[in-house]
């Protein structure tokens, strides 16, 4: 009798056991579940906490106050200014005398200033009143001469350098008109400017033993005079900011030195400078 109920008691427990293996194995899974599901949760907690302080600390290291760097576009070309100032370098071909059978060629200087007219009405809003100077010099082919000049150590007696130099005196007055092709980069002007031009011609007349009369006879050159002299041309600015540009200006020159008009080619290149508004 006490035999059998210690089988049925170690039957028992022999069941017990095994349903307790059995829960301890259930325990195991959940445990190793629930401690996954923690690593997960731990690692999506810290991506979301970098990814939030990356994004609060990012803009701050990648914003750059305009105000603080140091290179800037330049400010837009806008004609509006008041006044303009050219100053350049001038060439011009040029016949210093009536018959002489070549041409020379002169180099020089010009400054320009013009006040462009205030108002929207058609007519004045893109005329600007300018004032012109050149100056330019070069020497000219002449007639052979001989025997008009002091025996030197210079020229020997045997005339005038068939070289001699010739320079002009320009001052003119007209007006510029800015065309509608114009932009931020380059403007298109037509201009005419008409005056006087006073041209010497003797500078290279020494130690004569005739008349300065017998002396422009013998060489074909002019006498000084002053004439009435035009420029009709254009000019091509291409602009370096608002207010500077470079310009290249080439001209058409009519003079009247002789006895009739003559046409010549003249260009000259430089800086405009545009000061005030309107």
């Amino acid at each position: 009798m006490l035999e059998e109920m210690r089988r049925r008691m170690l039957r028992l427990k022999t069941s017990g056991a095994w349903k307790l293996t059995g829960a301890r194995r259930t325990g195991q899974r959940a445990f190793f579940g629930v401690l996954a599901a923690g690593l997960l949760m731990t690692g999506g907690t810290q991506s979301r906490a970098q990814a939030t302080s990356s994004s609060a600390t990012q803009p701050t290291q990648n914003t750059v106050p305009i105000t603080n760097t140091k290179i800037a576009l330049a400010a837009p070309a806008t004609y509006d200014n008041k006044y303009e100032i050219y100053g350049g370098l001038n060439f011009m071909n040029f016949q210093a005398g009536q018959s002489l059978p070549n041409r020379m060629n002169l180099g020089g200087g010009e400054v320009l200033g013009t006040y462009w007219l205030p108002g929207d009405h058609w007519f004045t809003r893109a005329i600007g009143v300018g004032v012109d100077y050149r100056i330019d010099a070069g020497t000219t082919p002449v007639f052979a001469n001989s025997g008009i000049t002091r025996p030197t150590s210079t020229t020997g007696g045997t005339g005038i350098n068939n070289r001699p130099l010739v320079y002009l005196n320009t001052i003119m007055a007209g007006a510029q008109y800015r065309t509608k092709y114009r932009n931020h980069y380059a403007a298109l002007n037509f201009h005419g400017y008409g005056g006087v031009s006073h041209g010497t011609f003797d500078y290279s007349f020494k130690d004569l033993v005739v008349s300065k009369a017998e002396a422009y006879a013998a060489t074909g050159l002019y006498s000084n005079r002053t004439k009435p002299i035009a420029a009709l041309g254009a000019s091509i600015d291409f602009n370096r900011s608002k207010n500077w540009a470079i310009r290249i200006s080439p001209d058409l020159i009519l003079e009247h030195f002789g006895t009739e008009t003559r046409e010549f080619f003249s260009v000259s290149g430089g800086v405009v400078y545009r000061i005030g508004k309107q």
